[in-house]
């Protein structure tokens, strides 16, 4: 892989993470699109570096106010504030993609990155994401959220294993679901994108040392995905305070049918 290909993967990883597009499907299909050799999960993995550092900048303030509230739970085992409710919100979303994501690590990592596969669920969820967001209310913002609104939107996250679904894609859907408005069902999946992230980066770091280490490219590519992260992330909330997510469904649609006819042609 030269610099230019890690570079181009991190912008595509970066720009895709936050977007209710999918980075595993882009990730997965850029270099099948492309002609480049796959360069596997574990360089996907050091890319989720990059949206890491993303996410942990720009909510900073939030995150500050978070391990706050988490000292004050340990000390008073109480549950009484805004902040201390969406600790316990966030804790509670993050144990079922947890627990999916170990059951099926290994499907994850062959049966579920099949292009075929993937193009399908980019335009399924695409559909999906389109209706919901178009016939359910906007009445609910992120402070009345309840412990069942976070175990959905949990149990939401687990079908973005597979590529194509878009863990962001899945959390908003459900969300938006649940009447959450626009930007709220946003700012919850990408906080909530926090602990999964950290966690595949930590469990697979290994595995990106054991393929070649921290390599220039490397490092390009987690520098790309931090910059194109923080933008995908501005960009998105500033965007759905206005608008619908009705773009990002019709893309992920195009794409997926561009991706079937592609396959198709080839043979």
């Amino acid at each position: 892989m030269t610099i230019f290909q890690a570079i181009v993967l991190g912008l595509i990883q970066g720009l895709t993470e936050f977007l209710p597009i999918s980075s595993s499907a882009h990730l997965s299909l850029a270099p099948l699109l492309l002609g480049w050799k796959d360069p596997g999960l574990a360089f996907d993995v050091a890319l989720h570096f990059g949206t890491l550092i993303a996410v942990l900048w720009y909510f900073r303030d939030q995150w500050i106010a978070l391990i706050k509230a988490a000292g004050q739970v340990a000390a008073t085992r109480r549950v009484d504030t805004v902040e201390k409710k969406r600790l316990m919100f966030l804790i509670l979303a993050t144990i079922p993609g947890a627990i999916g994501g170990l059951l099926l690590e290994e499907k994850a990592e062959t049966v579920f990155r099949a292009p075929a596969l993937t193009a399908v669920a980019l335009i399924v969820m695409g559909i999906i994401l389109w209706l919901v967001d178009r016939i359910s209310a906007q009445t609910r913002h992120l402070d009345s959220m309840r412990w069942l609104d976070a175990l959905l939107i949990g149990l939401a996250q687990v079908i973005a294993l597979i590529p194509g679904v878009s863990r962001s894609g899945s959390t908003i859907t459900a969300g938006r679901g649940l009447k959450l408005d626009r930007q709220s069902a946003a700012v919850f999946s990408f906080l909530m994108s926090m602990p999964i992230i950290a966690a595949a980066v930590v469990l697979k770091g290994r595995e990106v040392l054991q393929h070649g280490g921290v390599t220039p490219e490397v490092i390009a590519g987690v520098l790309a995905a931090a910059i194109s992260s923080w933008l995908a992330i501005t960009i998105l909330l500033r965007y759905v305070s206005r608008h619908s997510y009705g773009i990002f469904a019709l893309y992920r649609v195009i794409l997926g049918v561009a991706v079937l006819v592609f396959l198709q042609m080839r043979g």
